[in-house]
């Protein structure tokens, strides 16, 4: 059986990000969400410079392509600090980090509308699941006072 070289880096992904969720949670815990994403930002430097002399990138770029590329990493910093700032703030990582890696909902329906992508059947009702799971998610049980009820 033949796997698709893109689903296995789509695994490795899912991996490190289901990872990341605790380590995201465990440095909030301890650091502000400044600190947070500041060695965020040197661990995402550090890895650029490691990998930039293994894989020669193609440089020749139009401008609409470097910023789309900008934007792109802007708003994922964006998504990675409000995410420290979540969990910081209080939040569970087993509540946050499913709510914010929701987020392919709204590529979806960008895909559709700027992309002209289609959905079939099963994946409107994997969005729709995934809805009512963010719903079910974000409704957390009342904090116990330590009065037996």
């Amino acid at each position: 059986m033949h796997i698709p070289l893109w689903l296995i880096f789509a695994m490795v992904a899912l991996v490190f990000w289901g990872i990341t969720g605790v380590t995201q949670k465990l440095s909030t815990n301890a650091i502000s969400t400044e600190l947070s994403f500041l060695w965020f930002g040197v661990a995402m430097v550090v890895l650029a410079l490691i990998v930039l002399p293994v894989v020669v990138p193609h440089w020749h770029l139009t401008a609409k392509d470097f910023w789309l590329a900008v934007v792109g990493g802007t708003l994922n910093s964006l998504g990675a600090y409000t995410s420290f700032a979540a969990l910081e703030k209080g939040g569970k990582a087993s509540i946050v980090i499913p709510l914010c890696y929701l987020y392919p909902l709204l590529t979806n329906v960008l895909a559709i509308a700027f992309l002209h992508e289609t959905l079939t059947r099963p994946q409107l009702a994997g969005i729709v699941l995934a809805l009512v799971a963010a719903a079910r998610l974000s409704q957390e049980a009342p904090a116990q006072t330590g009065q037996a009820k």
